[in-house]
């Protein structure tokens, strides 16, 4: 006898004999003979009996054909078999618009949800197909009822669930000397150590690469200028041997000399070991100049994920202070500020300058001639981005100047804010480490559903109580997907769990990955505070300070119970503020769907991203940090600081600077300046006037705005999604 039916997501509910009836009464309406209420309860009968303790909903449908084509009532059967026909195919219809929206190239929001990913090309094609087809599976078979409840509700959105069956991870920072001097075999592919800076600037690439095709996130190299400093040593001695095959006289006394920078000088007037010593050093710089040259190009044309993706890669560096270092950092600016093919801005690595006072930030320090270089070159082509050293929860203990080794203990960023520090499990450092998963909470919508009640406080009260039961809810889906992660075999990602996650060099290939991802981190996120405000108070937290006391509460109850969590749950939890690319513009559009438009509210297309004060609201660029700098401290799983300056910066490093002296004083943690800079997409020219609309060069209409989407650019604006646009059409200079 039937008890229980598993349901086509997975559910197991009781069984009900009503809704076999039903389903034959209705095929028996399409005939001339119309309903025989007697077969149907003895049709009825016979399945129920006859059949398992649990069965499937299919196999039941299966018995009711087959009870149906035995009965005299054949013309049943057909209608009952053409229905079930009609209601599969109905059930798969969304996905067949979806599908033929990706063939015809359609431009939408499906096919633009990652700007920085091409769905037009066969291969960006055979990703979305692969997507929009995986996320259902998900949804019904791998994740917890309350969680695809808060899912399909619109209060959760699980971020990268087309990856959650690949038990992948987000992201790391390359422990890249370990790469370098050691060489890698991942897959098919082996690289040897390298011995020279070209060398050890291709190895760079092909790490990012390679593991950029075993996870779902960004890939960042966490102190570029350490990591790389070793091989510009080498390649002088290289180019000092090469000066003793050509003159015949032995100069390996300058093998080691002592050099203050590798900076290229004239050699008139030198002498003997005085001009083989500066001949090296051109030569050095030279190389390396071109090493970095050849390092940009590669991330912006080496292509991941079937070919369909450039990497999305960050690098980090600035706080070498050794000659060699200096010569990386000074170069790698250098090949920056003059551009990719015909001078095109670089959209790739995402670079990021560390801050730090007494290395690279104040007059007097070592590195402050690159900290201005580093300006300069933001003022033009939008990276460095910045991260704050100095920032109180940025600081380590064990960092010391004198330690060569100390990029250990300095925080590195990656992607558009990605922050992972702290570690309950381990060493507290970003290297060797990457966020795990994240989810973020629609919070707009928790503050929507509160706005019926009169009274502010208990208005408040209500809000809390909902985000208290979303932040359990959200907890117990990424430990979930943890314990599924968890079970993925070390062989699954060749380089990743070989030399790159911080133990797994101690697993063996079928091994599972458990002992050492709890080394990464589990990120909730959030977005639209400004609009969740504005749902409980009428404004704000830009406009009003007891928007903002309240915005700081929401978030601080968010890392307090993070902080539960990780007691809890025994994992390293952390509050996130969320990039929104694709989810800037889903979590509104149901929204409006169920509450219509509120004024403030809903009434765009888009969400606010995180803690920002709203893209349209006209502040100071001092405003906008006292308002958003103490959500910084609050969200250690990543943030980022925006100001947008108006006008030509290229010839204005002094505009950027002043933003990074707004870091120093306001505390804040990571930081990002956007402007105006306008692209030919026919040849590559750019500027920085307003509204071009003819390329001077070759006279091409085809223009398009260089801008920053989430912490990243985009060569292109076509391939963003509807909110992105709009929310990149309500931005204000902030003056």
């Amino acid at each position: 006898m039937i008890q229980t039916v598993v349901k086509r997501d997975g559910r197991i509910v009781g069984y009900n004999e009503e809704k076999i009836k039903a389903a034959i009464r209705k095929a028996m309406f399409q005939t001339e003979a119309g309903e025989d209420e007697s077969l149907i309860q003895r049709i009825a009968d016979r399945i129920g009996n006859r059949g398992r303790e649990q069965m499937t909903v299919e196999e039941i449908q299966d018995m009711v054909e087959y009870e149906l084509m035995k009965s005299p009532r054949k013309e049943v059967a057909r209608c009952y078999i053409s229905y079930r026909h009609k209601r599969s195919v109905a059930r798969k219809a969304k996905t067949r618009d979806i599908f033929l929206e990706i063939i015809n190239a359609k431009n939408n929001d499906i096919t633009r949800e990652n700007a920085n990913m091409n769905a037009d090309t066969p291969a960006g094609m055979m990703m979305k197909f692969a997507s929009e087809t995986t996320k259902p599976f998900v949804d019904d078979y791998l994740l917890s009822e309350e969680a695809r409840d808060a899912v399909r509700r619109n209060y959760l959105h699980i971020h990268d669930k087309d990856y959650y069956p690949t038990k992948s991870l987000t992201c790391v920072q390359h422990p890249l000397d370990k790469v370098l001097e050691g060489g890698f075999v991942a897959g098919h592919g082996e690289s040897r150590p390298a011995k020279r800076i070209e060398t050890a600037s291709v190895i760079a690439c092909i790490s990012m690469e390679t593991a950029q095709n075993e996870m779902h996130g960004g890939q960042a190299i966490p102190a570029f200028d350490f990591f790389l400093a070793p091989f510009v040593r080498r390649t002088y001695i290289e180019e000092v041997k090469y000066v003793e095959q050509a003159v015949g006289q032995d100069f390996a006394d300058l093998y080691e000399a002592e050099i203050d920078d590798f900076i290229i000088r004239p050699l008139d007037g030198l002498t003997g070991r005085e001009r083989a010593k500066q001949h090296a050093i051109n030569r050095t710089a030279g190389r390396v100049h071109q090493a970095m040259e050849a390092f940009i190009h590669n991330m912006n044309t080496i292509h991941s994920r079937g070919g369909n993706q450039v990497v999305f890669s960050s690098i980090n560096y600035g706080t070498d202070t050794s000659a060699e270092g200096r010569c990386i950092i000074r170069e790698l600016l250098n090949s920056t500020y003059e551009g990719v093919g015909n001078g095109s801005t670089a959209i790739f690595p995402i670079q990021i300058w560390k801050k730090k006072r007494g290395v690279s930030y104040l007059p007097g320090d070592r590195n402050y001639d690159l900290y201005q270089l580093a300006c300069k070159v933001t003022a033009r082509r939008f990276f460095p981005n910045f991260v704050n050293l100095d920032a109180t929860y940025n600081q380590h203990e064990l960092w010391r100047a004198d330690d060569p080794k100390r990029y250990m203990h300095e925080v590195a960023t990656m992607g558009c804010r990605t922050r992972v520090f702290e570690n309950r499990y381990g060493e507290k450092t970003s290297v060797g480490r990457g966020n795990l998963s994240f989810s973020t909470i629609n919070i707009v919508r928790l503050a929507i559903e509160c706005m019926d009640i009169k009274d502010q406080n208990e208005r408040i009260e209500a809000f809390f109580k909902k985000l208290d039961v979303m932040l359990d809810i959200t907890a117990r889906q990424l430990c979930d997907r943890y314990e599924f992660q968890k079970t993925a075999m070390a062989k699954q990602f060749p380089l990743l769990m070989s030399q790159l996650w911080t133990g797994a060099d101690k697993l063996h290939p079928d091994q599972t990955i458990e002992s050492v991802i709890n080394q990464g981190t589990l990120g909730i996120g959030f977005i639209g505070l400004a609009e969740c405000l504005i749902a409980l108070t009428g404004k704000h937290h830009g406009e009003s300070e007891e928007s903002q006391s309240l915005g700081l509460r929401i978030v601080t109850r968010m890392r307090d119970r993070v902080v539960d969590f990780c007691d809890q749950y025994g994992h390293n939890f952390s509050v996130l503020a969320t990039p929104a690319e694709g989810l800037s513009g889903k979590f509104t559009k149901r929204d409006r769907k169920d509450f219509g438009i509120i004024p403030g509210v809903t009434d765009k297309i888009y969400y606010t991203n995180s803690n920002h004060v709203p893209v349209y609201y006209h502040c100071s660029p001092k405003r906008k940090a006292e308002v958003e700098a103490p959500y910084h401290d609050l969200t250690r799983g990543g943030h980022i600081f925006y100001v947008e300056i108006d006008g030509d910066a290229t010839h204005n490093p002094q505009a950027i600077a002043d933003v990074v002296d707004l870091m120093d004083r306001y505390n804040i943690g990571y930081c990002s300046v956007n402007h105006n800079r306008n692209r030919c997409m026919d040849c590559g020219y750019e500027d920085a006037s307003e509204n071009l609309t003819e390329c001077p060069h070759c006279h091409s209409t085809h223009i398009d705005r260089l801008q920053r989407i989430t912490g990243y650019l985009v060569g292109t604006t076509d391939r963003w999604n509807s909110g992105k646009l709009a929310e990149l059409n309500d931005r204000v200079v902030h003056e």
